[in-house]
């Protein structure tokens, strides 16, 4: 769109100046343009773009460009809804092993003996006024214990992101402790149980905060196991992303892991007889149809 701002009956001059195919009415597009805006759907029609000048493939359809967009949604908020699964599941198993371990600490997670330096004195960023103020439970229990500087594990790593709890596992000194954590989902290695659980925070990210999902690119590759059974070519994509999210949801619960496949098929079933986006897919997010 430029620097200046343009109508929405400019803005369907400009796509069908560049070869977009108004198929379901241009009353349509400008209802949906006035919904999603111009600016967001750009992401869903940049990829059917055929070169710099922002020219369209020949046939490309706005109809496309909208079932694109509605996939990345559909499948975005899937997704949340199962990650949050497994972070609730490793924060938990991060606290009760580690509170069990270190019994007489409560408030192990500010322990020297326990947590690194670098950890301990970045701490305050996490636990502030804000943090204080913005979580009831917190709030109270400090109203209750007017000496404590700190809640205990329990109640305070609750209240705390997925990457930062993935941070505080790192930070642990008890490299067996870990390994114990690691070894609840069948891993052994840390550096790769840690990486795929950075794997699936940048999918969480991704998914909360809307970036694109469909063409979603990891920094770092994805750390190979067996059961993941992954290829080379594939070890960015999204579609290994979601393989890891698969391997971690089983161990929690077939069912959850089976479930999340059925709708995932569903979504992409929609697909099956649509060369263009089924192309698209099988390109971005690595998916085999």
């Amino acid at each position: 769109m430029g620097v200046i701002a343009t109508s929405v009956e400019e803005q369907i001059i400009i796509l069908k100046s560049r070869g977009m195919l108004f198929d379901n009415s241009e009353d349509k597009a400008k209802e949906v343009l006035l919904d999603i805006g111009y600016y967001r759907l750009g992401f869903y029609w940049n990829p059917f773009e055929k070169d710099d000048s922002h020219a369209f493939v020949e046939g490309t359809t706005f109809s496309n460009v909208l079932a694109l967009y509605y996939l990345d949604v559909d499948l975005r908020n899937l997704l949340l809804k199962y990650l949050n699964r497994v972070e609730v599941n490793f924060k938990t198993a991060l606290i009760y092993n580690a509170s069990n371990k270190f019994k007489e600490t409560p408030t192990w997670f500010i322990d020297p003996k326990v947590m690194n330096h670098d950890f301990i004195h970045s701490f305050g960023k996490y636990y502030n006024c804000d943090f204080k103020k913005n979580n009831s439970a917190i709030k109270k229990h400090h109203k209750k214990y007017l000496n404590d500087r700190y809640a205990p594990a329990w109640k305070t790593l609750e209240f705390f992101t997925f990457g930062t709890i993935l941070k505080i596992y790192s930070s642990l000194k008890d490299e067996n402790l870990k390994k114990e954590i690691a070894n609840i989902y069948g891993i052994l290695d840390i550096k790769k149980f840690e990486n795929h659980l950075k794997t699936m925070i940048t999918l969480r990210n991704a998914c909360a905060h809307g970036a694109l999902i469909f063409d979603l690119k990891l920094a770092k590759g994805v750390a190979n196991i067996p059961a993941l059974n992954l290829n080379p070519t594939e070890r960015h994509s999204l579609a290994a992303s979601i393989k890891v999210l698969f391997f971690y949801l089983e161990k929690i619960s077939e069912n959850r892991k089976k479930e999340l496949s059925e709708q995932i098929k569903k979504l992409l079933e929609k697909f099956e007889n649509n060369s263009e986006i089924k192309i698209l897919l099988e390109k971005k997010s690595g998916f085999i149809f």
